[in-house]
């Protein structure tokens, strides 16, 4: 199965306040800039901006809440997320198992046919003439 990567998105989760916003996100239900930031060691502004990139790319809705706005992630994009980085890892599994079936091919003709052994280039007539 190819999915199809979104740099954007991979780019909004490669950030690792961003990836524990989620997850706070996701143990909590919801959360807004204030208390994101009240669990975070980033300020509420910083918080706000991270959550502007979460939103463009889809992974966190907003809906108002009194003076704030309530962020819940989007379950469904978190899911085509998830596809990709499983796709991208299965492609990588894939890659690294044939560079190993070639490796051990390598391995296997060296052990078959030994290398000529170096001739000993120690003259034996030298030990004549002592």
């Amino acid at each position: 199965m190819s999915v199809t990567v979104d740099d954007e998105l991979w780019s909004a989760v490669g950030d690792p306040t961003r990836r524990r916003m989620l997850d706070l996100m996701l143990t909590d239900g919801f959360g807004t800039a204030t208390s994101l930031s009240d669990r975070l060691p980033v300020t509420r502004q910083a918080v706000a901006k991270h959550l502007g990139v979460l939103h463009r790319v889809g992974l966190v809705h907003a809906t108002p809440s009194g003076r704030e706005r309530r962020y819940e992630v989007d379950e469904e994009q978190l899911a085509r997320a998830t596809a990709q980085l499983a796709s991208v890892g299965a492609s990588w599994d894939a890659r690294l198992h044939r560079i190993k079936r070639i490796a051990e091919a390598i391995q296997r003709d060296r052990e078959k046919s030994p290398q000529a052994q170096p001739e000993n280039t120690t003259s034996e007539r030298g030990t004549e003439n002592a």
